[in-house]
C-alpha cells in the first residue's frame, strides 16, 4: 500500500520538476534577463536542498517501476512481490546514501 502511494507521490513531484524545468527553459527565448534573474534563484541552499529530494523521488520512482515491472510480467512475480519490495528498499538506501553525499560535498563547496 505505502509502495503504491509513494511511487504516485514521486511521480507527481518528477512531473512537476519536468514542468517547471520546460517552462523556466522556455523562458529564455521570451527574456533572456529573467531567465537569468530565475537561474540566480536556483543558486540558493533551499533549491539544493529539493535537488535531493529529486534525486531520492528520481531514484524511488525508477527502481520501484522495476519491481512493479517484474510483478507484472514475471510469472512468479507475484510471489516474490515482499521480497522485492526489500530489495528496492535496500538499493534505494545505498545509492541515496551515496548520491546525497555527493551532491552534499557540492552543497558545501558551493554554499560554505
Amino acid at each position: 500500500m505505502w509502495s503504491w502511494v509513494l511511487h504516485r507521490i514521486s511521480g507527481a513531484t518528477i512531473f512537476f520538476f519536468l514542468f517547471v524545468h520546460v517552462l523556466d527553459t522556455a523562458l529564455v527565448r521570451v527574456s533572456p534577463e529573467a531567465f537569468n534573474t530565475i537561474m540566480d534563484t536556483y543558486k540558493t541552499p533551499v533549491i539544493g536542498l529539493m535537488e535531493m529530494g529529486l534525486v531520492a523521488a528520481v531514484l524511488y520512482h525508477a527502481l520501484n517501476g522495476i519491481r512493479i515491472i517484474l510483478i507484472d510480467f514475471w510469472k512468479d512475480g507475484p510471489r516474490y512481490q515482499r521480497q522485492m519490495l526489500w530489495v528496492v528498499a535496500g538499493v534505494f538506501i545505498v545509492v541515496l546514501i551515496a548520491s546525497l553525499g555527493v551532491i552534499g560535498m557540492h552543497m558545501a563547496e558551493r554554499f560554505l
